[in-house]
């Protein structure tokens, strides 16, 4: 213990002996360490810049990756907003949509006042892509019948085929088992539109009986004529797309494009009389 006390000792003394000494060499002007000094002072202000313009980059290359970081999180942050603006965009689109809907229908509530409007979902709905026959959730304990009509508010969809208690079926114009009673809007001449085997699963329609004195063009619109008792006058079938020639000069038909769109009906209306 006394040995490392002595050893302590020593070396404090050695190292102030040193200082005093480098302190008494360079008070002089002339001393080595004075000199070494104005060497180290001449050498260095370059090394010191290096290291300065080392810093301000090592500063600037941090500074790059932390503005990266934010303009990434800024991006993700905006990427968000814009996926919630084109959300609400198409519900807007949608609700402009169902508006449209709900403005048709109330204007056909008015047309056609002597019948009840009964909503109703489909369900289900035969294979393939087209609704030409499909399963609604409402019945008889609905009131619903066999032969009732079947609208949206763009147009005619067809009639219940066969009610039960809580749903029915319900078969639709581009069925090659319908027929509906039809005229020309604008020369009220009568014809007939029904489904086509060829056509069904291009969503079309066959307009026949043509009156060889009418003059029909493609644009014309095609409407349900009143007569055979299960449709009312006035509801729009759809509109020619094409005149097609048979082999009979005194025979031609037409191809009807609905207005409804059978590839993406979600509901429909029922008519129901109210004399019924």
């Amino acid at each position: 213990m006394l040995r490392l006390f002595k050893s302590k000792l020593f070396i404090l003394l050695f190292v102030t002996v040193v200082i005093l000494s480098v302190m008494g060499i360079s008070a002089r002007q002339d001393s080595i360490v004075n000199r070494f000094g104005g060497i180290l002072n001449a050498v260095m202000p370059p090394f010191q810049r290096l290291f300065s313009i080392s810093g301000q980059k090592s500063g600037a290359f941090i500074s790059f990756f932390r503005d990266t970081k934010a303009i990434r999180m800024e991006n993700e942050q905006l990427k968000i907003k814009v996926d919630n603006l084109e959300k609400e965009n198409n519900e807007l689109k949608s609700f402009k949509e169902e508006n449209k809907e709900l403005k048709a229908v109330l204007n056909l509530k008015d047309q056609f006042n002597s019948y009840d409007f009964i909503g109703a979902n489909i369900t289900a709905k035969d294979m393939g892509n087209w609704f030409n026959v499909f399963t609604v959730d409402r019945g008889s304990r609905d009131g619903i019948a066999k032969d009732f009509p079947v609208i949206t508010g763009k147009g005619l969809v067809g009639k219940v085929f066969s009610a039960g208690s809580i749903s029915s079926k319900v078969i639709s114009i581009i069925d090659v088992d319908s027929t509906v009673s039809a005229r020309i809007s604008k020369t009220r001449d009568y014809v007939r539109v029904k489904g086509d085997i060829n056509l069904k699963n291009k969503g079309l329609c066959v307009m026949d009986y043509i009156p060889l004195d009418v003059d029909v063009e493609v644009g014309d619109t095609v409407e349900t004529s009143g007569i055979g008792g299960i449709f009312p006058k006035g509801i729009i079938i759809g509109s020619v797309k094409e005149i097609r020639q048979t082999s009979s000069e005194m025979n031609r038909y037409a191809i009807i494009e609905p207005a409804v769109d059978f590839q993406r009906l979600e509901d429909v209306f029922i008519l129901k009389s109210k004399s019924e």
